[in-house]
């Protein structure tokens, strides 16, 4: 553990309950609990989007952009923790912010170049200065470039330690050359070593430039973003500073995620009353119009993107359809495989209960009810999904890549050990195989099925243990910073 509790601002472009889009925001919404949980003084801040109707006015302040000033709005409310609540600081302007959705916009790198610079200008304003920022994915990138240049004389500045974490590496913030002048940069930054890529401007190199350390949300995940395959044209760079990249794997909040307590789900059970769980799966059966039964019900709760695996399912549907089971989808993402899972539905309907939409109440029912759980993902940076499924009981299926092969143990029938099932080859063939390997224990094992469900229960992948492992991470970026920066004074 750090030798001292530390003063932390967490900075996020989003963050459950107020914006969430996918994984990042359960992050958001989850570790800064967890830290305050072990005695730091934790701070939120994100932008105020058009969808957050909470927030008390505290300030109102300038922000320099592009030769011009913008006003920063800075807004407060509070999340609750189990013991403690979490100061959230909203970020608010209508130019930026004041829009149906929270990303997508043609004007993206001024957006988030107005939250970066907000969120360094409101902590004078708030008198907090913490020991490290926590910055996440590239919406966020340009806080440590910003220290490491601008604020670099700055003494209230100079001491703030930064990490960077990578969320998922296909996602950069790539900008035309202009940008730079936006941000107020001079061609000097327009260099391989600085923040040119590719004849443009990449925000995410920023990040992971001028952190004091970077992490990843697995440990597999940053040992596979160093290599040609998953590092996205730069894992030069990630091995350059391997020395300080590391992997923390992912946690679930375990209190909203109880199958004891959840509200949502049709009947609530834990190890003990273990057999409860079929009655929420007859029920979900119901609610999406499948046959009732015992027949075997495999989910997915997804974006529909590439990188899910998708087109692994899409090749090998109707095999999969000639098993016998039952197939439950929820989720949106691309027209493409909008249309695919809708055509599946109409050929199978009494096999295929396909949800096009975001409904996390229906989420936890899937979650609860279904017996098994898809996740062949074609790369996996953490994965939150299989652990909600682990949490319920329910077995999931998935590609060994990323933090699916930290958290997931391929099931050993002679030992009796595993959680779940998985391959390596990124084939619609080892799919089926893995699927017909579980399959198989199921419909023919019933008490080897059973203690694949307790073994899946019993795994801690709360918060708890990753936020100390964070702690921990924290004190190391800032013995580096202030190392690095007496080196400098002296």
């Amino acid at each position: 553990m750090p030798r001292k509790l530390l003063k932390i601002l967490f900075a996020s472009s989003e963050v459950a309950p107020y914006a969430k889009t996918g994984g990042l925001g359960d992050v958001a919404g989850s570790l800064p609990k967890a830290l305050a949980e072990l005695g730091h003084d934790v701070r939120i801040v994100l932008p105020k989007y058009k969808q957050i109707a909470e927030g008390d006015y505290v300030t109102d302040y300038p922000v320099e952009m592009d030769h011009h000033l913008e006003t920063g709005i800075l807004r407060q409310t509070k999340l609750k923790g189990r013991n403690y609540q979490v100061p959230v600081y909203f970020i608010d302007n209508y130019k930026y912010f004041y829009r149906d959705g929270i990303y997508g916009f043609a004007d993206e790198a001024e957006r988030y170049n107005f939250f970066s610079k907000a969120l360094l200008g409101m902590l004078p304003r708030i008198d907090f200065q913490p020991h490290l920022i926590h910055c996440n994915d590239w919406q966020t990138a340009l806080i440590p470039l910003f220290l490491k240049t601008k604020y670099a004389e700055d003494p209230f500045y100079q001491r703030i330690a930064t990490l960077f974490t990578i969320h998922n590496l296909q996602y950069q913030g790539v900008f035309n050359k202009k940008t730079l002048k936006l941000i107020g940069l001079g061609d000097e930054f327009f260099t391989l070593e600085r923040l040119e890529f590719y004849g443009k401007i990449n925000f995410m190199k920023a990040g992971l430039l001028y952190a004091d350390i970077i992490n990843t949300v697995s440990k597999k995940y940053a040992l596979e973003i160093q290599t040609s395959e998953y590092g996205e044209r730069l894992d030069g760079l990630l091995r350059k500073r391997a020395q300080d990249l590391y992997g923390i794997l992912n946690g679930i909040d375990y209190e909203e995620f109880n199958p004891e307590t959840d509200p949502y789900i049709y009947k609530n059970y834990n190890i003990e009353t273990i057999d409860l769980k079929r009655e929420n799966k007859y029920a979900l059966q119901k609610e999406t119009g499948l046959p009732v039964g015992d027949t075997p019900l495999i989910g997915i709760v997804t974006r529909l993107v590439e990188q899910k695996g998708l087109d692994l399912i899409g090749n090998i549907f109707g095999e999969i359809m000639d098993t016998g089971i039952q197939f439950i989808l929820l989720g949106s993402g691309a027209d493409s495989y909008q249309k695919l899972f809708a055509e599946f539905k109409i050929k199978y309907p009494q096999q295929a209960a396909i949800n096009l939409g975001f409904n996390p109440e229906l989420a936890k029912k899937i979650y609860a009810g279904v017996d098994m759980f898809l996740m062949p993902s074609r790369f996996e940076p953490c994965g939150l999904a299989q652990l909600i499924s682990l949490r319920y009981g329910t077995i999931p299926i998935v590609r060994a890549t990323g933090g699916l092969v930290d958290t997931v143990q391929d099931y050993d029938e002679k030992k009796g050990e595993g959680n779940g099932f998985s391959f390596k080859v990124y084939e619609p063939k080892a799919l089926l195989e893995a699927i017909k390997r579980a399959l198989t224990i199921y419909l023919e094992k019933p008490e080897q099925w059973r203690r694949l469900m307790v073994n899946g229960m019993k795994a801690d992948y709360s918060w708890e243990r990753s936020a100390g492992q964070y702690a921990q991470l924290y004190d190391k970026a800032i013995h580096k910073h202030l190392a690095t920066l007496y080196r400098v004074v002296g």
